[in-house]
């Protein structure tokens, strides 16, 4: 009777352990799968907007430079904003392989979009935006974060990299100008990822949400114009 009850407990021990792992597997998997998306989409819309500068005409460094820029500059903040070490950037070569290949599709398909690189660039920083918005709360909430700071950082990760490109190419950020929803649309993906998940939804299906109203957001405020008001309103 003792063997058996001791069989019994290992194998409901090896079972508890293997259900740990199973849950977790797919979340650390799916934090990698949507941070490498970002980066890529990141990078992608950072080179196409690098290429489509008319003021400036960047040069191969000039372009991967800034596409790199676009697309690690959210989640480096965010890394150091955690300190819980080195930026995950700095630690796996796969980010830098991940921006480096949205940079050089970006160059390569640049000029073949022509009168649709606006529209490209738009749906895919969107994209690029949800992504981001969500990897950054996600990581927050591993971290042992709270929901406040958890929505705030992830829309510094959406945010930060677009803002560190514009800086280093003279524009202003974005998310500064006068009627764009960018920050905005960040802020809500997060919210929204936040939300399901303290509802106590699958981080998948959280995922899914919360990327899917930062991304939908945007292209709604683009298409039916929707846009912010100057605080200062000169008569």
């Amino acid at each position: 009777m003792v063997f058996e009850n001791r069989v019994t407990w290992v194998h409901a021990r090896r079972r508890s352990r293997y259900n740990v792992r199973a849950v977790k597997l797919p979340i650390d998997t799916l934090f990698s799968l949507i941070d490498f998306l970002g980066v890529f989409m990141g990078a992608l819309g950072g080179a196409l907007a690098a290429v489509r500068d008319t003021r400036y005409k960047y040069d191969l460094v000039g372009v991967t430079g800034l596409a790199v820029a676009s697309a690690l500059g959210g989640g480096i903040t965010r890394d150091l904003i955690l300190q819980k070490g080195p930026p995950l950037a700095f630690v796996d070569a796969r980010y830098l392989m991940a921006a480096l290949a949205g940079a050089a599709i970006g160059m390569m398909f640049a000029h073949k979009i022509g009168k649709n690189t606006e529209r490209a660039i738009i749906f895919v920083e969107a994209a690029a935006l949800g992504l981001f918005s969500v990897s950054g709360s996600t990581r927050a909430l591993n971290a042992g974060m709270s929901r406040l700071p958890a929505l705030l950082l992830g829309t510094t990760t959406a945010v930060g990299g677009g803002c560190i490109r514009d800086v280093l190419s003279g524009s202003t950020p974005k998310i500064f100008e006068r009627g764009e929803l960018f920050a905005i649309a960040a802020a809500f993906g997060a919210a929204a990822f936040i939300a399901c998940d303290a509802q106590h939804f699958s981080r998948q299906l959280s995922t899914i949400v919360g990327s899917s109203c930062g991304f939908g957001l945007r292209l709604l405020a683009l298409r039916y114009h929707w846009a912010t008001k100057p605080i200062r309103m000169d008569s």
